[in-house]
Parts: C-alpha cells; sequence; structure tokens
C-alpha cells in the first residue's frame, strides 16, 4: 500500500537522528530510561563479499532498474536482503552492539543509502508529538515475530518551532514494528523492529539538500523521490530483508 502526504522538505541528517534519539517505544518494549544510539554516518572496516543472488531479481515496469541484483546474508547468518549490483555492503562489525551485527548499504557513488544493525535496544520515552506524515507504507510479513508484523515505511515529521528551513520537516525511510499513529501527530521517527533477541534496525535519511556526486536531481519533495530510480531500489532492498534461507 502507498500513501502519498502533503508536499514538504526533508532535513538533514543530523537532525533526523536527533528525532530519532527522542523516539517511543514499539509495543511489546517497555519504556528505558535512556535512549537508543542512532546509527552512525560514518564507515571505517573493510567491504564485506557479496554473494551473487540465486535466482536474481524480476523486472517490471514500475521497477526498471531490478535486474543483476545480488544478496547479502549478515555475518551471524540470521537475515537476508537484496541490493543492486553496482551497489555494496559494508561490514561495520566493531560498531556493532555487543552480539549484534552492523552493516551498511552504500551506492555506486559511495553515498550511504542504509544501516542494518541487529541487537539493539528499542525502548524510550515519547516525551514530544510533531504533525506526522506517511509517504509510503508496506508490510512485511516474512519478518513477523510474536504475532507481530513490521512494516517498510517512508515517513515524515514537521518541526514547527524549527528556524532552519533544514530541519523543520525531517523524513526517512525503514522497518518498524510501532504502530501507526492514529492521528495528526505522533512521536519522533521510530524505524526499530522486533527481532532476536531485541531489536534491530534496517534504514535510512531522506536529504534533498544532499548534494552528494550521483544524488536524484531536482527533487525537492518526498513525493517525486518516490519517482526516483534510486528510491525504488532503496525501497525493493529494505523490503527484501527476510531470515536467511527463505
Amino acid at each position: 500500500m502507498r500513501r502519498i502526504g502533503s508536499p514538504r522538505r526533508a532535513v538533514s541528517a543530523a537532525f533526523c537522528a536527533a528525532l530519532l534519539l527522542a523516539a517511543c517505544a514499539p509495543p511489546g518494549a517497555p519504556p528505558e530510561t535512556s535512549s537508543p544510539s542512532a546509527p552512525s554516518a560514518t564507515a571505517s572496516s573493510a567491504p564485506a563479499t557479496p554473494t551473487p543472488s540465486g535466482t536474481g531479481a524480476t523486472s517490471s515496469p514500475s521497477d526498471p532498474t531490478a535486474s543483476d541484483w545480488k544478496n547479502f546474508t549478515t555475518p551471524d547468518g540470521q537475515l537476508t536482503f537484496d541490493y543492486p549490483a553496482e551497489w555494496t555492503v559494508k561490514d561495520r562489525a566493531a560498531e556493532a552492539a555487543p552480539g549484534g551485527v552492523f552493516v551498511e548499504v552504500l551506492a555506486g557513488t559511495g553515498k550511504s543509502i542504509a544501516t542494518l544493525r541487529t541487537n539493539m535496544v528499542t525502548g524510550s520515552e515519547c516525551l514530544e508529538k510533531y504533525p506526522y506524515s506517511l509517504i509510503d507504507s508496506e508490510e512485511l510479513p516474512a519478518l513477523e515475530q510474536q504475532g507481530q508484523t513490521p512494516r517498510f515505511v517512508f515517513e515524515g515529521r514537521a518541526n514547527p518551532t524549527a528556524t532552519d528551513a533544514a530541519e523543520s520537516n525531517p523524513l526517512a525511510y525503514g522497518i518498524t514494528s510501532g504502530p501507526e499513529p492514529s492521528g495528526p501527530t505522533a512521536c519522533p521517527i521510530f524505524h526499530f523492529f522486533t527481532w532476536p533477541p531485541s531489536g534491530a534496525v534496517f534504514g535510512g535519511v531522506y536529504n534533498p539538500f544532499d548534494t552528494t556526486p550521483g544524488n536524484p536531481p531536482h527533487v525537492d519533495t518526498p513525493q517525486s523521490y518516490t519517482e526516483t530510480a534510486e528510491y525504488r531500489d532503496i525501497r525493493k532492498t529494505i523490503t527484501s530483508l527476510r531470515p536467511a534461507g527463505k
């Protein structure tokens, strides 16, 4: 299911990370007195060796970049996802949570697309709510845990108190086990999902102010970004996450 909200501009990755730090807990996760750590934006480990996909991806008119994909299985052998052949997956094990994994997905230009981390603390208090927008959403039954089905979401928050336009509307995409907000406001963006033994995160930040070479040109709203090849590849990569061997 895809839902398109009102046009919005995005924020810097730093501000979105700040909202993540103040997020509320998903169902079943008790509130914690401290907030979970946000994924770091730096990478230092050597690239992990990708494994060619056994079946490949199927092309379709709505997904013209779906050929020649590979797949990657996390070092602990628990999770697998697909990604475009020109992208890379970097193992950042030195920065992983104890007993967890940490890998970063990079575009061919070196742009950070998403991070996957496991064994994360997922509880936090929701101290403030913001105007909410949902741009895209899809349930991911392959990741169901304890009767709870997480969702891929591309969503935003508005911060009416921000004086900098670059910080007024943070948007991010990722997997969440939290319920969809029922009203016009919501807790800060919280893209964590239930995964043994605690929680995991797989997602990234949308920032049209980023001028990194290779970014889609002239994209200044989340709606127009969803029509780019980059977003389609990001969406396909994140929604392909599944238990290894399936």
